[in-house]
């Protein structure tokens, strides 16, 4: 992402909601404007992962995200991922980093190492199983 895509705002129907924004809910047009552009930010870059097999690089090309005021209004999924060692880097330090990321996620990997994390271990699976078929008996035993 290069740049914070803040809208034109000069707009009549931007300037009515801005307007609107302030009068009721006493919101600064600086605030909106700001909220809104990260908003559209985070739905662009947000595009790179779509399921949970998804993996991909996002790079925001500008100072002011890693400002307080800007990194605050970004999903905090994303600021999670947002440390001191990723900001403010140079291009080879960002191509180096890429490139190790890349490698890493083009390795194999079993579908068993997500067992426990992402998807439920043998265990749960059966105990929910005895709880369902106990619910089960219950429901046919009261009718």
């Amino acid at each position: 992402m290069f740049g914070i895509p803040y809208v034109y705002t000069q707009s009549r129907i931007l300037r009515a909601r801005l307007d609107y924004l302030r009068d009721q809910y006493r919101i600064r047009e600086n605030d909106f404007l700001t909220f809104d552009a990260l908003r559209h930010a985070s739905q662009c870059v947000g595009r790179v992962l779509r399921g949970k097999t998804d993996y991909g690089i996002m790079i925001f090309a500008d100072k002011r995200y890693s400002r307080a005021d800007k990194k605050n209004k970004i999903p905090k999924w994303i600021q999670e991922h947002l440390g001191d060692g990723v900001l403010s880097l140079a291009v080879d330090e960002a191509v180096q980093l890429s490139k190790m990321f890349l490698r890493k996620m083009a390795q194999p990997f079993p579908q068993d190492a997500q067992i426990g994390l992402s998807m439920l271990t043998h265990e749960q699976v059966s105990k929910m199983e005895e709880s369902h078929s106990n619910n089960m008996d219950t429901d046919q035993v009261s009718e």
